[in-house]
């Protein structure tokens, strides 16, 4: 199992957001691309990276700042937010970005994920961003009309085999992972599951991996480790 320190990309800035409520953002850099190094010196073996304006306006805003974190780094990243479309995957991987995630296409168009599994095998991600059971999308400001274990089922169709599974009431509030949820989902849906939402402990960290025989492959950490509750090397060797 492996930590993915989160990096939210928003105008720029690496900031976070309290359930995904863009009203509710906290600012903690102006270079996200420090930010990004800072976490490979802590012994981050890989990053996830959200566009958070992509994600609200549906194609990707911060390529800019996306290029700089590569070029500041060794280590590989996994970007999503807005991504619709075959070129846009082409262009992030061209760009020296190792796997790219796909989140509201995943509802809208089964048949660009479909595609894009087919071309891009492993280097493409599903995001199921669910809120009481039911998947949100458009930077989750609108409801799916649809079971985050329906959407599971549909993604696996597809041919992707690995999902980041985030429970949105808990992201950004510290508030503990919904292990058990986690663990459901990887059960249920057959595929490998990246934890991701509200993680605020190593004792969280231990439980997730005592799943990993069942699929729990990693966990995405954010807030606790920005506000120092979480220290990232070691998350980084329970999860090794």
């Amino acid at each position: 199992m492996i930590i993915l320190p989160a990096i939210d990309i928003r105008g720029g800035h690496c900031v976070r957001l309290t359930q995904g409520d863009f009203e509710r953002e906290f600012n903690y850099s102006n270079y996200p691309e420090d930010t990004a190094l800072e976490m490979q010196n802590a012994g981050a073996q890989y990053l996830h990276v959200v566009d958070l304006d992509g994600a609200k306006v549906g194609h990707p805003m911060n390529i800019f700042t996306i290029k700089k974190i590569l070029e500041n780094i060794e280590i590989p990243i996994e970007v999503g937010g807005g991504i619709r479309s075959m070129e846009e995957i082409e262009m992030l991987l061209d760009i020296g970005v190792q796997r790219v995630v796909l989140g509201t296409a995943a509802v809208d168009n089964p048949n660009f994920v479909r595609q894009a599994a087919v071309e891009f095998g492993e280097r493409v991600l599903a995001a199921i961003d669910a809120r009481g059971g039911v998947v949100e999308i458009d930077g989750w400001g609108n409801s799916g009309q649809l079971e985050a274990e329906e959407l599971a089922a549909r993604i696996g169709d597809c041919g992707i085999t690995t999902i980041i599974y985030t429970d949105i009431s808990r992201d950004g509030t510290l508030a503990g992972a919904n292990v058990e949820k986690v663990v459901q989902m990887a059960r249920k849906s057959g595929l490998s599951v990246i934890a991701s939402g509200g993680i605020r402990s190593i004792d969280e960290i231990k439980a997730l991996k005592s799943y990993e025989h069942e699929g729990i492959v990693g966990c995405v950490i954010g807030k606790a480790i920005y506000e120092g509750i979480i220290s990232l090397s070691e998350a980084v060797e329970v999860a090794r």
